[in-house]
């Protein structure tokens, strides 16, 4: 009988271990090798930074930021234990006494009542199965997860688990639900915070602290439960955390920077570069932008456009409710829709008194608006007129409106400083009312030696509208364009001192509907003027009979060098007056050749590109400019090694090509100097430097207003306009609504700088001129002034010539009829 017994028990032992061997048999080949699970790879997704290091964007189906065992605080992996695995550094990836206590409870109860997975076997299951729940796929976990702890320690399968859990709200790993819930970083965080995402991987969905706080609540109290059963906290701990209130919210990337039009242009490209990969190979992008100047540029946009807004009054509330009896929380409830914008934020009108109003804002805050910060608001009729300024809050706003407001410093400069926040001493601004600006802009800034783009704002918000106004947006650049064709004229035998008529003229050909009467914005004529002196008052008469004696096509190849596409522009006179659209991006890298010595360069925002685990695999090698390299390549290599090895490295790898001569771009710049010293520009000597040039640009019914300017390192083109091309109104010449916008940009970046001249080169020479008739002056003539020509250009003697204009208003006034 004994020895049946141990037959049988034999035999049943070996029939175990062929059916586990089976199983194995079975089991094993779909396993991942050993190697696959020692280069797990997470889906991170790509981030996007300046050149300094700080984050502009971030994109990805998932949110997560892989974090590294060693950082994560031990509450929150107690936390993690406490609610998930208690047992996780003492069984060997499957705790069989959990599954057979889950097994009992199932078996008493008919309810799934807790699991007997481990943290090992999630692994398994969310790194390399398929989520079908079946008794196959079961096996093939268990098997794994025996694997994996045969493969790796206990810390680096914990460690996969915290950056992978799915943890709600499209967050991945701690790291990312600590932002998207808390806006903050694993080691700010409290206990009970740390016990709240440690209850999430149960039912991310149904657990979720926005949707269900009171779910969420009763979770985090079970995690902190275990916490102190286990002797991970002690019972004060537990009482402050199981007290807290919760303190949650949707937080969205954690965005140090903003420039969300550069971080799409930077998308879109890795998109194309890389494909869907892009978004989860955890790539990091460093752009060529730098957080000062993109912060810079942000805020001279914003600054430039609400004021422009302001000027032509207030075009009243977003919106109207009706209060009634609600309650705070039902009167904060009705601002859900209306988003904060910049440092707009909206508002509901809750009191309307004599000279002052009270409003609720999205926080459930009381503000409080006294006159000085309604009286601006002159109601808006048409672009150029407004009514009479108010007298009462009551003419201004109603009760019930709803409306933006500002937190407003003033600034001895004239620039705005805003906060969404009340400042620490309130004494120093006050509330005010705004609005939504109508006009939008754009601001893009060079290093005018390689083409790096160093700021980029596409419009006044991206959230309000992606589309990219500095690269998408085709304007005419009006009498901005007018530099190409004088730099033209300096290559076709014309001088700074040759004079062209100011007077008007009118066109009628067979293929004009009506006759052409080109104007001065003015509407004066001054008669024959010298090139410098119509340039810096940008006189269009002067513009188009100096295009006129060059050819259209003269000027429509020196263009081409510039890099604009010749077969876009319009092949007649009016190109002189700049009636071929271009964008922002366009004009800013032809204003570099003028900048730079007179190089073509191309714009680029991408200066390199890593792996998540830091490999760079791309860097940027831009064309420079290098007037330099001209001269040293003239020279005769030298015969010491060290000597030839030092010149090959201060050389760039790859020259840029010339646009123009280095003579050509310098005495542009020193012409482009008087728009600011004396000319349309002259509002930018507020900067006090000496090294600025530039030029305005107005169209047609005024609607478009630029300015481009420069120095020898940065080159920047600001706009205004609306994007239906309404006119900005009447005096909204690119002086007026443009360039305070680049004066505040370059007053940022260009502060405590030295001055950058662009450096003279040689074949010039500068001489006394008369400036009747732009001859070289006698030693008597008590009007000369001096002047630059390329040494070849210099003009004759006074006392040879027999010439004088007559600049008679007569003369000036008379039309001059083209057939």
């Amino acid at each position: 009988m004994l020895r049946l017994a141990f037959y049988s028990l034999l035999a049943a032992f070996a029939l175990s271990l062929a059916a586990i061997g089976a199983v194995l048999w079975w089991i094993l080949p779909s396993l991942p090798p050993a190697e696959q699970l020692h280069d797990v790879q997470l889906q991170t997704p790509l981030k996007i930074y300046t050149a300094d290091a700080s984050l502009i964007g971030e994109f990805g189906e998932k949110w997560r930021t892989p974090v590294a065992i060693t950082k994560v605080p031990l509450a929150l992996k107690q936390a993690f234990l406490a609610a998930e695995d208690d047992r996780f550094y003492a069984h060997s990836g499957v705790d069989w006494m959990a599954i057979v206590r889950a097994a009992f409870n199932l078996a008493r109860s008919h309810e799934k009542r807790q699991g007997g997975s481990t943290i090992t076997m999630q692994v398994a299951r969310n790194f390399f199965l398929t989520p079908e729940k079946t008794f196959t796929r079961k096996l093939r976990e268990i098997v794994l997860a025996m694997t994996i702890e045969r493969e790796l320690t206990k810390d680096q399968i914990l460690e996969l688990y915290l950056n992978k859990i799915f943890l709600g709200q499209r967050a991945y790993g701690v790291a990312a639900a600590a932002q998207v819930y808390f806006g903050a970083q694993l080691q700010d965080l409290s206990l009970a915070e740390y016990a709240l995402i440690a209850g999430l991987p149960k039912a991310p969905s149904r657990l979720n602290p926005v949707s269900f706080p009171t779910a969420a609540i009763a979770r985090r109290g079970y995690v902190l439960r275990r916490m102190l059963e286990l002797g991970f906290i002690d019972h004060t701990s537990y009482d402050t955390a199981n007290g807290a209130p919760l303190a949650v919210k949707l937080h969205g990337q954690a965005v140090e920077t903003e420039a969300s039009h550069l971080a799409e242009m930077v998308r879109a490209y890795m998109r194309e570069k890389y494909g869907d990969d892009a978004y989860t190979h955890g790539y990091r992008v460093f752009t060529t932008a730098t957080s000062d100047a993109q912060f810079a540029a942000v805020n001279a946009v914003r600054n430039a456009l609400v004021t422009y807004d302001r000027r032509h009054g207030y075009r009243g509330a977003e919106a109207h409710v009706e209060l009634g009896q609600k309650a705070t929380r039902e009167l904060v409830e009705m601002l859900d829709p209306y988003q904060p914008v910049r440092d707009l934020t909206p508002a509901l009108v809750t009191a309307v008194k004599e000279r002052e109003i009270d409003v609720l804002d999205r926080a459930g805050t009381t503000r409080h608006i006294a006159w000085e910060g309604l009286s601006w608001a002159r109601r808006y009729k048409a672009p150029d007129q407004v009514d009479a300024p108010p007298r009462t809050a009551a003419e201004i706003v109603s009760l019930g409106d709803i409306v933006r407001l500002e937190w407003y410093v003033p600034q001895p400069t004239g620039t705005l400083k805003t906060s969404a926040a009340t400042p620490n001493k309130p004494d120093q601004g006050y509330w005010r009312l705004a609005q939504l600006p109508g006009a939008e802009g754009a601001l893009v800034s060079l290093d005018s030696h390689d083409g790096a783009i160093l700021a980029l704002v596409g419009g006044f918000n991206f959230e309000r509208s992606k589309f990219n106004r500095v690269t998408q947006a085709l304007r005419q650049p009006g009498s901005n364009f007018k530099p190409f064709v004088y730099s033209a004229a300096l290559d076709n035998g014309f001088t700074p001192a040759s004079f062209i008529n100011d007077a008007p003229i009118v066109f009628d050909a067979p293929g004009l509907e009506g006759a052409w009467r080109p104007e001065n914005y003015s509407g004066t004529y001054y008669g024959p003027t010298r090139l410098r002196d119509a340039l810096a008052n940008s006189r269009n008469l002067v513009s188009i009979r100096l295009m006129r004696e060059m050819g259209v096509n003269t000027v429509l190849k020196h263009a081409g060098r510039f890099g604009f596409d010749m077969r876009k522009l319009p092949h007649n006179l009016s190109l002189s007056l700049g009636t071929g659209e271009l964008t922002p991006l366009q004009l800013v890298a032809g204003y570099a050749a003028f900048s730079n010595g007179g190089f073509r360069v191309e714009p680029y925002f991408v200066k390199r590109i890593e792996s998540a685990n830091g490999e760079i695999l791309y860097t940027a090698q831009p064309k420079q400019a290098c007037s330099t390299c001209e001269a040293a390549a003239a020279e005769e290599e030298p015969e010491d090694l060290q000597a030839l090895i030092a010149k090959q490295q201060q050389t760039p790898t790859h020259i840029a090509e010339r646009a123009i001569d280095a003579q050509n771009a310098w005495i542009m710049y020193s012409m482009l100097k008087d728009v600011i010293t004396r000319g349309t520009g002259r509002r930018a000597l507020e900067l006090k430097r000496a090294d600025l040039a530039g030029k305005t640009g107005t169209t047609n019914d005024l609607k478009d207003a630029w300015f481009s300017g420069f120095n020898g390192q940065i080159v920047t083109t600001t706009w205004v306009g609306f994007d239906d091309s309404t006119s900005l109104g009447t005096q909204e010449t690119g002086a007026t609504a443009s360039l305070p916008m680049w004066m505040d940009y370059m007053r940022a970046v260009l502060k405590d700088a030295p001055l950058a001249e662009v450096p003279r080169p040689g074949g010039l020479v500068t001489v006394r001129i008369d400036p009747n008739n732009g001859l070289v002056a006698g030693s008597g003539n008590s009007r000369a002034i001096y002047e630059t020509f390329r040494t070849q250009d210099v003009p004759r003697s006074v006392e040879s010539a027999d010439t004088h204009f007559d600049s008679s208003p007569t003369k000036a006034n008379t039309a001059e009829q083209i057939f």
